[in-house]
């Protein structure tokens, strides 16, 4: 793998200088990890800042009764880390990551990172803009566990993420929304009738996404 030209292809990166980008190279590793395998559970403290490259992260809790929470999926070309300082050479885990798919992940030395780069004003705004991408993130996990109803739920996922609707197996998605999976069908054929969705052959299919955007921008309102 070129970790020179992976980086160089990373968003967050790509408003860098080529001196700067070898910077980055010089304080950064490529690790890649199979899939199903863990990157951290919770309450570990890391000293590095993650970003997925190629693959499929996918975000969770465990409840005291020992059930997975289903938070959100990370996609490639991602920051992984969740920081709530800069201040801090530690970075806590919220959560816990686990491989959707065989993957490959750039560890920066956060120390090193701050003082090369945050210092000095460079990526600063970059870094700014993804922690509020990450707070919006989070925003939706509260109104889809607190406030969304099922149809609200499984038009949210569709609306914002078709790919990975049409990916998973039903029960899949069932278990992620934390609804029956016969609801989920009821839901379907009720999207269905209302002229929003299509399904053709076990695939969802927008037809109306002002239709399927209002069945989750209304409730709670």
């Amino acid at each position: 793998m070129d970790k020179l030209k992976i980086i160089t292809q990373l968003d967050f990166f790509n408003e860098l200088t080529p001196s700067q980008i070898e910077e980055i190279f010089t304080i950064s590793n490529l690790i890649t990890y199979p899939k199903d395998s863990i990157l951290y559970y919770e309450d570990e403290i890391k000293e590095n800042i993650l970003f997925l490259v190629e693959g499929l992260i996918k975000i969770y809790k465990i409840d005291k009764f020992d059930n997975e929470i289903f938070l959100y999926h990370i996609y490639k070309n991602s920051m992984i880390s969740e920081l709530t300082s800069i201040n801090k050479n530690s970075i806590y885990c919220f959560s816990n990551a686990e491989f959707v798919e065989d993957s490959i992940v750039l560890s920066i030395n956060f120390d090193k990172f701050k003082d090369m780069f945050l210092s000095k004003n460079i990526l600063s705004y970059k870094l700014i803009e993804t922690l509020l991408e990450k707070t919006h993130q989070l925003q939706c996990i509260v109104n889809r566990e607190l406030v969304f109803d099922a149809t609200a739920k499984v038009a949210f996922m569709i609306y914002n993420d078709i790919q990975m609707f049409n990916k998973l197996k039903r029960q899949e998605v069932s278990f992620m929304l934390h609804i029956q999976p016969e609801t989920l069908s009821r839901v379907l054929k009720r999207l269905t009738r209302n002229g929003a969705i299509d399904v053709d052959k076990g695939e969802v299919i927008i037809l109306n996404k002002n239709q399927l955007e209002s069945t989750f921008k209304g409730v709670g309102i």
